[in-house]
């Protein structure tokens, strides 16, 4: 039986990080919904567990490595939103950080220095503020 299987298997993409976080989303719709009885996360379970079987059982293995891809990604900027969110309220105990009103750029000034002129590296146009 397990031959058949891995003959079955020969050619298709199986699973993959994307697939591992579909079925983990279903699974939590599916307990929503039972905990819940909301009867639209049933459906989205369903739609993301057929879903999830269409990726595993694919042979188009170039397509949904593509999308493997853009899941990486979009996961990885999250990660780095947060990340960078962190390191964010860690400098704001020591620094001020002020963001030039011309071209937005994120400007980091030391606190408790008053009112100073701040001169931006990137446009070099200059704005007063206190920090």
């Amino acid at each position: 039986m397990r031959e058949k299987f891995m003959r079955f298997m020969q050619g298709r993409y199986g699973m993959d990080g994307f697939s591992r976080f579909l079925l983990a989303v279903g699974a939590v719709c599916l307990l929503l919904s039972s905990l819940f009885h909301v009867r639209f996360l049933n459906y989205v379970c369903w739609v993301l567990l057929i879903y999830l079987y269409f990726r595993m059982f694919s042979r188009n293995i170039q397509k949904r490595y593509a999308e493997g891809v853009a899941y990486e990604c979009a996961k990885a900027k999250v990660k780095a939103f947060f990340k960078g969110d962190r390191s964010m309220i860690d400098q704001a105990k020591m620094y001020r950080i002020f963001k030039c009103p011309k071209c937005s750029q994120k400007i980091r000034v030391p606190r408790g220095k008053g009112k100073i002129e701040i001169t931006c590296p990137k446009c070099s146009s200059t704005f007063r503020k206190r920090t």
